[in-house]
């Protein structure tokens, strides 16, 4: 269990992880400026009359604490979208490029490759289980 542990942490990909999570936080900060200077006031003028703050409502109406806030969320899963689509632009993509452009340069074949061994090995065995089904009693 440990040597997988090893071998995961030294292939590479907890680097890669850890790359996408120190940008991803960075970015943040500028997303969350967008969102909360551009995007919000957007959602809270959709969100009505003069006594509505924004895209929500009140439960208890006068109670600040139970007001149920609609923009904040949209706002939140804008603020992902934005977040994961430069993530995977701008790493994850290029990442994915450069390791298939080494894989080729290695003369490594793609998947197709391995889907045949699996087709041979498994006529192999069809082959075998014919010919002991042919010698064998009946």
């Amino acid at each position: 269990m440990l040597k997988g542990f090893r071998d995961f942490i030294l292939r590479g990909n907890v680097i890669e992880l850890a790359v996408a999570v120190v940008i991803g936080s960075a970015f943040t900060a500028i997303v969350t400026a967008f969102s909360e200077h551009i995007i919000n006031p957007l959602i809270a003028s959709i969100g009505g009359g003069p006594d509505v703050s924004g895209m929500g409502i009140h439960i208890i109406s006068g109670n600040e604490a139970t007001f149920v806030d609609f923009g904040a969320v949209i706002t939140a899963a804008i603020n992902f979208l934005i977040i994961a689509a430069v993530v995977y632009f701008i790493l994850i993509a290029p990442m994915n490029k450069l390791n298939e452009l080494q894989a080729r340069r290695k003369g490594v074949e793609e998947e197709g490759e391995e889907a045949s061994i699996e087709a041979n090995l498994l006529s192999e065995i069809r082959d075998l289980l014919k010919e002991q089904r042919g010698t064998g009693v009946n």
